[in-house]
């Protein structure tokens, strides 16, 4: 077993996400023997002393059945009223199956401004870290009955990496209808799974596609994106099948193993890097780049131009001349004091406007 395998077989505290292509079934909406089985392999792990969150996605899919609709519909308000009832349908279902080892569930319905504000997201980690401390075990879905964007990309993906920081877990785990990540689509034949993934030259080229079952709306791309995420931020992640569950938090050495980076990022960085929204955008030159890059500040010298209206503590994108984003950053002006200062240094500015546009401390590269 590699470093990273076992990593993730000894974690105390991790997360594990369900997608709803191996929950439900479009005509017979939940599978509660496929449900039972997942809630087995959780109940094991953490009878060796794990504390476990769960993210499951599926609330849309359980409610189909009920509603006598034959697939997931494509219009906002029947999405959330499949969710309404859905959601019922899985806590309860988790509620009995866990009670069969003893077991309390707590229900935690998120949307995008409880990970995105940090008023919210503070929060969100007292009632994480005291559900784990009275030995419940959260389940967490976002609040499909009220989000917009967040139900038309269903990105419970994203959401499972946002809440593996946030709780400080040692690992995060992906289960799906696919045994890991392949080098191509696996319908198509001809193709590899990948084992381990050790830096981003392993994934360059691979071509991953949306979800096929009509169920999830994610698939592979939300994935190996969440999957880069954590990982990029220290955190060991296994993406493999929900068949495989039993394994997956067992050995570990079952589908695709992503090494985390050397070093976890702080709350307060991962939270600006990866679970934040940005409100505009800078452009820089070369050289800006390349500073930043070193977690170097920002100086208006080293901007060619700007996009959005954004006020003075918000979070921008920092771009490339190629218009790839390099970092995420809190501006220190306005988005209207700007145009006045691109380009000039800092000695050719007023007195009161000679500091850092994103000092270093408030600043977080990312890959390139």
């Amino acid at each position: 077993m590699n470093g990273t395998r076992q990593e993730i077989a000894e974690a105390r505290r991790l997360v594990v996400k369900v997608g709803s292509s191996a929950l439900t079934t479009a005509g017979s909406g939940l599978d509660v023997a496929r449900l039972d089985a997942l809630v087995d392999a959780i109940a094991d792990r953490a009878r060796r002393g794990a504390q476990i969150v769960l993210v499951s996605s599926g609330a849309i899919g359980a409610g189909l059945a009920p509603l006598e609709l034959g697939k997931r519909p494509r219009d906002l308000a029947t999405q959330q009223a499949a969710a309404s009832v859905g959601q019922l349908a899985l806590a309860h279902a988790y509620a009995e199956s866990f009670g069969r080892y003893a077991l309390t569930v707590g229900q935690v319905l998120l949307t995008s401004d409880d990970v995105v504000r940090r008023s919210h997201y503070r929060n969100a980690q007292r009632t994480f870290s005291r559900l784990l401390a009275l030995g419940a075990v959260p389940v967490v879905n976002e609040n499909d009955t009220v989000a917009t964007q967040e139900i038309r990309f269903g990105d419970n993906d994203r959401l499972a990496a946002l809440v593996a920081h946030l709780i400080g877990a040692d690992a995060l785990v992906l289960l799906s209808d696919v045994d890991g990540l392949y080098d191509g689509d696996p319908r198509a034949g001809a193709t590899r799974r990948i084992a381990e993934v050790h830096s981003e030259s392993d994934v360059d080229g691979i071509s991953v596609g949306m979800s096929s079952s009509g169920l999830g709306t994610g698939g592979m791309v939300s994935k190996l994106a969440a999957a880069r995420t954590a990982a990029g931020a220290g955190i060991p992640v296994l993406l493999a099948a929900a068949a495989n569950a039993a394994d997956a938090l067992g050995t570990a050495e079952v589908g695709t193993a992503f090494t985390p980076a050397d070093t976890r990022l702080s709350a307060r960085r991962f939270w600006l890097g990866y679970a934040t929204d940005a409100t505009g955008k800078l452009r820089l030159d070369e050289g800006a780049v390349q500073a930043i890059l070193r977690r170097r500040s920002l100086l208006s010298a080293g901007i060619t131009g700007l996009d959005g209206d954004f006020q003075a503590g918000d979070v921008v994108d920092l771009v490339d001349p190629a218009d790839l984003p390099v970092a995420r950053g809190v501006v220190a002006f306005d988005a209207a004091e700007l145009p006045a200062l691109i380009g000039r240094s800092s000695h050719e500015l007023p007195v009161e406007q000679r500091r850092e546009v994103v000092h270093a401390d408030d600043l977080v590269p990312l890959r390139r």
